[in-house]
């Protein structure tokens, strides 16, 4: 435990909430303490990181079998108090200047008008609420959003716990502020892909997702059926 615990500070202190300048300075415009290395270690107990590294060896366990895999890195996630800083949809364009090099109107993000405010998992409260889940650029591949909601319960549950409860646009936002620079789902690169939101009811008939496209972060409606390889998710579980 104490080596996880020690490789997921590191991690986290170099991750883009302390070192993407617009996104450090957008957590302290919201009232937010700066997760830093002395921060984790004062406010995280061994407990919470055994927990942390139970969930993200079981994630990593049950989903060793799925399409792209191989390519999909789980770690620990902090999801900020929604109260303070909500990530299930646009946040203030200032934070994207480093991640996107966009600044202004620029900046903004693109969330689909007929998106609801979107489910919260992570309670307010809690300035970090750690969750394990998807950590790295992509995620992977079961299908479309119609295929993934329709499958046995047992794919999906992991210590009892279904986890497409959990793919939600609060999670993806979380993670895509902490990935600094170096954007999930992004075209840069040339790995395009897009992160579906089972665990956020259709609109319409269409299926919520996420991307990071031509500079831009989006919250998109799209096809429910759509299933090509592009198409990911990210499970997760609430560490705390």
């Amino acid at each position: 435990m104490a080596l996880f615990a020690s490789e997921q500070i590191k991690l986290l202190a170099e991750s883009g909430w302390n070192t993407c300048d617009s996104v450090r300075q957008g957590v302290e415009r919201a009232g937010l303490p700066l997760p830093t290395a002395a921060y984790l270690k004062r406010t995280v107990d061994a407990s919470q990181w055994g927990r942390a590294e139970r969930a993200v060896e079981a994630l990593r366990e049950h989903f060793k079998g799925a399409r792209f895999a191989d390519e999909t890195v789980f770690g620990v996630l902090l999801v900020p108090d929604p109260d303070k800083l909500d990530t299930r949809g646009a946040v203030d364009p200032a934070m994207r200047a480093d991640q996107t090099g966009k600044t202004g109107k620029g900046a903004v993000d693109v969330v689909d008008r007929a998106l609801p405010a979107g489910r919260l998992v992570v309670p307010p409260g809690t300035d970090w609420t750690p969750v394990a889940t998807v950590t790295g650029p992509t995620g992977l591949h079961f299908g479309s959003f119609d295929d993934i909601t329709a499958a046995d319960a047992a794919t999906f549950t992991v210590d009892g716990v279904d986890t497409r409860e959990l793919m939600v646009r609060q999670i993806w936002g979380a993670r895509v502020l902490q990935s600094g620079s170096e954007l999930p789902d992004c075209e840069v690169g040339g790995g395009w892909t897009f992160t579906l939101f089972p665990g956020e009811p259709q609109v319409d008939g269409k299926a919520a997702s996420g991307t990071v496209l031509h500079d831009k972060v989006r919250f998109r409606l799209g096809r429910s059926d759509r299933g090509i390889a592009v198409v990911r998710v990210s499970p997760a579980l609430v560490a705390a």
